[in-house]
């Protein structure tokens, strides 16, 4: 332990991904360095909005269309909450959270740009802490989106100051910030309801290892399935009020069926999942909780 945490800047940064991807990691390490992929999302509003597909894939596997309350927790820019306003119901309201307000002002912004008017009127956008929220309500919402900060590897290897100043405590102090959102968006959903919680990190610690702990804590969590994740995927595929323009010769449900199966969730990675990702994504219900 003493000796990952002495690894620092770039030359530790390949170190502590070799050895948590083996021999893959020269490869996707030039996929993350490749340029980025995109598709164009457009609702007729005055502008369209870039995202990464893998981003849309994962907002497309939370069921929104029957809530009536839905949460995007951490939402700037505002690429996800457009792609769950493309499935809102008539009478439901998006709660479009941000705790910055400088990045809060840009997903206004991306809101208005991007929405028609009588679209827009359904996003209730919000500056607030997402780890307190719990402490004002509880089970309110149907369907959470949690978009979590993370360690954006992808992001830190095209930054030479990040990359000189990385040591493997960004991750650790991200996990416990990743699990103080998590743990008060679980008590945010109401009985019966879905979240997504999702990163663009590498590291399992900031994946896995945080549902996991989400599971030890709480008695209520099932993991959906593969198969139903599927199916919700399809479903608000075929119901999108809104146009998903692909940009290469590979659309949003070619870079799904990439996705890599991990213990809680899936994993889009741009080596395999043309260019795209990384995404991490764990769909779970918040089911009755027994007495064992």
């Amino acid at each position: 332990m003493k000796q990952k945490e002495a690894l620092r800047g770039s030359e530790g940064f390949d170190t502590f991904y070799q050895e948590m991807y083996g021999n893959r990691w020269n490869k996707l390490k030039q996929a993350l360095l490749s340029e980025g992929v995109y598709v164009k999302l457009d609702f007729s509003g005055s502008q369209s909005y870039f995202l990464d597909p893998a981003s849309v894939c994962a907002a497309l596997c939370l069921p929104v269309s029957s809530a009536s309350k839905v949460l995007d927790l951490c939402a700037a820019p505002g690429g996800k909450t457009l792609v769950l306003a493309g499935n809102l119901s008539e009478n439901a309201v998006l709660y479009s959270n941000e705790r910055s307000s400088e990045r809060k002002n840009r997903l206004t912004k991306v809101i208005s740009q991007t929405l028609p008017e009588e679209r827009a009127k359904h996003i209730t956008i919000s500056c607030s802490d997402g780890a307190t929220w719990c402490r004002r309500e509880t089970e309110s919402y149907d369907c959470i989106l949690l978009d979590a900060p993370c360690s954006s590897e992808r992001h830190v290897l095209f930054d030479d100051k990040y990359l000189k100043n990385w040591s493997p405590s960004r991750t650790k102090q991200l996990a416990i910030e990743q699990w103080a959102l998590l743990s008060s968006a679980w008590r945010l959903l109401v009985k019966g309801g879905y979240l997504v919680y999702s990163t663009c990190a590498l590291s399992v610690k900031e994946n896995d290892d945080v549902v996991s702990r989400l599971l030890k804590k709480f008695n209520d969590v099932h993991i959906v399935s593969t198969e139903e994740i599927n199916n919700i995927f399809e479903r608000n595929m075929t119901d999108f009020d809104g146009n998903i323009e692909k940009m290469q010769d590979f659309d949003v449900q070619s870079v799904l069926k990439s996705a890599e199966k991990t213990e809680f969730g899936l994993h889009i990675l741009p080596d395999s999942a043309h260019g795209a990702g990384p995404i991490f994504f764990s769909v779970l219900q918040k089911i009755n909780s027994c007495i064992i």
